[in-house]
């Protein structure tokens, strides 16, 4: 059935996302995971063997993730339409429709004023925000939205086509713990190395993926390039210091003629980051709208490409 999944619950996150009341009621699965990140790395992430102790960490994780993923679908298999539960589930672990609202925040802001737009794009980016042009906050969105279209969207509806629930779930799990702890500092440069190399391992195939999704929605752009946007995505992928993140950053870049990437402050420190793409580096409020052009027709893309292996794949079983 995971299969089945995928199109609804890219249908329902699309549709309402997830209800700010009930996040203030219980949360939310990602902030459940972060907690019991933080709880084992506090208890974990001192002495020796730090390296040995945070692939425990991230083991503890995904076992986890695992057995109450499990749990849930052996509860849902049980009863009539239980998958329909199990995709509502499951759409709580995609980011479309807010990740759209929340670089939309910060085209509108930008456009009143420059404080505010920075305040905006804060919520996003872990950049200073202060440090930040007019072109740095909305370089910052752009960049935020490409990323994100991949370990948001791609990235996890893939593994919910592969594994169903399950999938989709230790996914986000692997995914959050290197949001938090894969960081090349002195306090997460060994714990979090297991948890860095398993994010890179699972968003491989999405990050490519990414850019031809990217790539085929600029046709549907007036004035977007899906030809630079692959031809770039080649190219200068490899200069980001991810095998991932360059993929979807470049080819955004490529498809509507940006210049994305460059020096960047965070914590006090800048950080001299290479460039993706050749063009326009001035970018402005209006030039975050073009983006979000692109990126919706690249999710009503993936949702129609979606629903076309789910008819296959219904088929197939069929036969």
């Amino acid at each position: 059935m995971a299969w089945l999944l995928a199109p609804l619950a890219l249908l329902i996150e699309r549709a309402v996302g997830y209800p700010p009341r009930l996040f203030r009621l219980i949360g939310h699965p990602v902030t459940w995971m972060g907690a019991l990140i933080t709880w084992l790395d506090t208890r974990l992430n001192q002495g020796a063997n730090r390296r040995l102790k945070g692939a425990v960490m991230l083991l503890l994780l995904l076992l986890t993730g695992l057995a109450i993923s499990l749990l849930v679908v052996a509860v849902t298999r049980r009863v009539p339409f239980g998958w329909v539960l199990e995709a509502l589930i499951a759409s709580s672990l995609l980011a479309q429709k807010e990740l759209g609202r929340a670089v939309k925040a910060v085209a509108d802001t930008l456009a009143v004023s420059l404080d505010s737009g920075r305040s905006a794009v804060s919520h996003i980016v872990g950049r200073d925000p202060d440090t930040l042009d007019e072109a740095g906050i909305a370089r910052a969105a752009i960049e935020s939205l490409a990323e994100s279209t991949s370990d948001g969207v791609v990235a996890p509806l893939f593994w919910l086509l592969i594994g169903g629930l399950p999938g989709i779930v230790l996914y986000k799990a692997a995914n959050t713990a290197d949001s938090m702890v894969g960081h090349r500092t002195e306090r997460h440069a060994e714990f979090g190395w297991a948890s860095a190399r398993c994010d890179d391992w699972l968003n491989w195939i999405p990050a490519r993926l990414s850019a031809l999704l990217i790539a085929g929605a600029a046709f549907l752009v007036r004035r977007a390039d899906p030809e630079a946007a692959w031809s770039t995505a080649l190219r200068d992928a490899r200069k980001h210091a991810s095998p991932n993140a360059g993929w979807p950053e470049a080819a955004f870049a490529g498809a509507l003629g940006f210049e994305l990437g460059g020096p960047r402050a965070y914590a006090g420190e800048v950080h001299d980051l290479p460039h993706f793409g050749e063009g326009k580096a001035n970018l402005t409020a209006l030039d975050i709208l073009k983006a979000l052009e692109l990126y919706w027709s690249a999710m009503n893309l993936l949702l129609g490409l979606t629903l076309v292996v789910t008819l296959l794949l219904w088929r197939f079983l069929l036969l």
